[in-house]
């Protein structure tokens, strides 16, 4: 079996997003490692041994991956957005603002052709977000296939 998941680099506070993330999207932080925990622990420097090496929320069926880029590397995140996609409309609500909270709106939630809800922020740790509540599927139509590649 094959997955994909979305992995996060954070320019020190890792631990804090990852925790929460876990409440908001109502997840668990099932593995956390830091720099000083880690078999090169005495070689890494004194400043990032309490840094996250590598952490891991479990949401359901999917899961975020992430860790502190230490010494200057860290680049903002652009490209790309999470995609938090629920089924009702207040759990959409009640995410968008967790995620929008000390953090840019760039599309506000709102219904929309597709959605029930659909809005777009940066939360306060840099991470862009898509929050989706779609609307159901026309009687008679079908989900999207998944193809066997």
């Amino acid at each position: 079996m094959q997955t994909t998941a979305t992995y996060l680099h954070f320019p020190g506070n890792c631990r804090e997003a990852f925790a929460f993330y876990a409440a908001t999207l109502g997840g668990n932080v099932s593995f956390s490692l830091t720099y000083g925990e880690s078999p090169a622990a005495a070689e890494t420097p004194a400043d990032v041994r309490d840094k996250i090496m590598h952490a891991r929320v479990d949401i359901g069926a999917q899961m975020l991956l992430g860790s502190d880029v230490v010494h200057g590397r860290y680049e903002a995140p652009s490209g790309f957005n999470v995609m938090a996609g629920v089924d009702e409309p207040a759990d959409a609500e009640r995410i968008f603002q967790a995620l929008a909270a000390q953090g840019t709106i760039s599309m506000p939630l709102q219904e929309t052709f597709w959605a029930q809800r659909f809005g777009m922020c940066t939360d306060r740790f840099g991470v862009p977000w898509m929050v989706n509540c779609a609307k159901p599927l026309p009687a008679g139509a079908q989900a999207p296939q998944k193809s066997a590649a």
